[in-house]
């Protein structure tokens, strides 16, 4: 009876989060924006399901609770969904050993079993999140256990706290105050409790009498929702790290999962990993995912990664409340529109400034594919658009892109760096046609001299033939590799006399990367001054990841 309830009600509940997964997500503002929290529990409950439908008609509580287990493991995504996944397998090995039918102390012994799997799977629990609604549903169930409460008493009651646990998260997590909202995913484990309960009872509300107050599911849901007034947050600064992390891992063999955990920890935060030998979801933030990569893969074998670039979600999900938010009607279509590439959030910001409408997130570890470049020419409202792809690698989807589009005129101007780009921008008069547009760009980059400092992955050559060896640091100006050496400091003084000697200019555009810290970009631009008393130095913090110096000479 209870395998057969649980097969019957999953998918209904699923269902219902699915329906519900874009409401979720636009709550979604902590502990970052981790992925789309709606889409991640969603996705989550589809492999159970999927899961429980590839069992035999009579499989029992064990054969459930595995499935249950085994399922939403492997289909957990971003922070919410490894947590549900650990809820889940909670209450399922809580109910293996259940009466049939059910009694209320089965439903009290299942959250507790809960409680104890999902809270150790996570290191620093939060108040205020999905973990605080179970705590509060499982205390709830043993106050009705307590009272010797039915089943359809105990769980009505449960679904209502639920509810009333997430109209509270506002006050006990001060980030979700100051944006408006409940939590994103404890908003959606009531929805999946409602809908799993109502279904189980054959009904489609859930109602209890004399609890806090005499209303329904659909009162506390209402009550929660009250506690919402979404709004886009364009000052959200978001978190230290930028990169969400997750894979399933199968290890070779036992290992310390502390020692394991501690490491995930000191590559950045949100550090889960749950599952038991050998299988195992890895979840953490970091701004070294490669690194996190390399330590597993001394310990077993990784296999369907996630990387996912939060402040691109972030933005992604103001812009789409601004939409929401929009009620205004369509403006006119301006002559002329841009499209810029870039890799860091303070290379956006400047693109955005010099008038760029969307910014595509990629550079030279990540192009952007077609699809994407033609997507964001199709969220310009211009009658023509110019792409510039800042990276020579991305020229040719952005020429892929132009021909595709088939609804406006689309003009590619190759620019290889952002500072070519910015240059770019610069140089085009306003209500210029896309023909002089492009021709007075590309007049303008031809000006630019560029530069880049990064660090070499692998062995190789600089353009006169020596060595290079892994770790070095070098200089590469227009493409070509020309200084090496140890310090970044260094090389970029090196890079900049070397390109003034051979033509000198007037201006020089610099970018600080991610990995250069603020005192280390104000030393290097100190020494800039004294080394090169007549340039015009304009510095920005461009907070591009792999190259801690990006700059340009005109």
């Amino acid at each position: 009876m209870i395998a057969k309830t649980i097969r019957t009600c999953f998918p209904i509940a699923a269902a219902a989060v699915s329906d519900k997964s874009e409401d979720i997500n636009k709550l979604n503002v902590f502990p970052v924006p981790d992925g789309d929290t709606g889409t991640n529990m969603s996705l989550t409950l589809a492999s159970v399901v999927k899961e429980l439908a590839s069992l035999p008609a009579d499989a029992d509580m064990e054969a459930i609770a595995a499935a249950i287990t085994h399922g939403s493991l492997m289909g957990a995504r971003g922070n919410s969904g490894v947590i549900t996944s650990q809820i889940l397998r909670g209450v399922a090995e809580g109910l293996i050993g259940a009466t049939d039918p059910v009694s209320s102390a089965d439903i009290a012994a299942a959250l507790r079993r809960s409680v104890k799997v999902a809270f150790k799977a996570v290191r620093k629990p939060v108040e205020g999140t999905i973990l605080t609604v179970l705590r509060d549903i499982s205390t709830r169930a043993d106050a009705c256990e307590k009272a010797r409460d039915s089943v359809e008493e105990t769980l009505d009651a449960i679904v209502v706290e639920a509810y009333e646990s997430v109209a509270r998260t506002p006050d006990l997590l001060p980030v979700l105050k100051e944006n408006g909202v409940v939590d994103s995913g404890a908003f959606g484990f009531a929805i999946f409790l409602e809908n799993f309960v109502a279904a189980a009872l054959g009904r489609s509300t859930v109602k209890v009498e004399d609890f806090s107050a005499t209303f329904d599911a659909q009162s506390a849901r209402e009550d929660a929702l009250a506690q919402v007034k979404i709004e886009a947050n364009d000052d959200w600064e978001g978190s230290e790290y930028r990169y969400c992390n997750e894979f399933l891992f199968k290890a070779d063999a036992p290992f310390d999962e502390d020692e394991c955990l501690a490491f995930l920890a000191s590559m950045g935060d949100c550090e889960l990993l749950v599952g038991s030998y050998p299988d195992y979801k890895i979840h953490v933030h970091s701004n070294t995912p490669n690194l996190v990569l390399e330590h597993m893969l001394q310990l077993g074998q990784i296999y369907e990664v996630f990387i996912h670039n939060m402040d691109m979600e972030s933005a992604e999900r103001t812009a789409k409340i601004h939409e929401d938010q929009d009620d205004a009607p369509a403006a006119p279509a301006k002559p002329l529109g841009y499209v810029a590439v870039a890799a860091g959030s303070g290379e956006a910001e400047i693109l955005r400034s010099l008038g760029v409408d969307v910014v595509v997130s990629g550079g030279q570890t990540m192009n952007p594919s077609t699809a994407d470049l033609l997507d964001a020419v199709n969220q310009v409202n211009a009658d023509a658009v110019i792409i510039l792809p800042d990276n020579g690698n991305i020229r040719m989807a952005a020429e892929a892109a132009a021909s595709a589009c088939e609804d406006k005129r689309v003009a590619v101007v190759p620019t290889k760096t952002v500072p070519q780009a910015f240059s770019a921008l610069f140089a085009v008069l306003p209500d210029s046609s896309l023909e002089d547009a492009v021709a007075a760009m590309t007049e303008a980059i031809d000006e630019v001299r560029d530069g880049e400092v990064t660090t070499a992955v692998r062995d190789s050559s600089a353009a006169d033939g020596s060595p290079i060896h892994a770790g070095d640091v070098m200089g590469i100006v227009s493409g070509s590799i020309e200084v090496v050496g140890s310090d970044v400091k260094q090389v970029t003084l090196e890079c900049i006399d070397r390109m003034q000697q051979e033509e000198e200019g007037d201006s020089l555009t610099i970018l600080a990367g991610a990995d250069l810290s603020d005192e280390d970009f104000e030393d290097l631009i100190a020494a800039i001054e004294d080394a090169q008393p007549d340039l015009e130095i304009d510095s920005h913090r461009g907070e591009q990841p792999l190259y801690p110096v990006i700059f340009s000479i005109e």
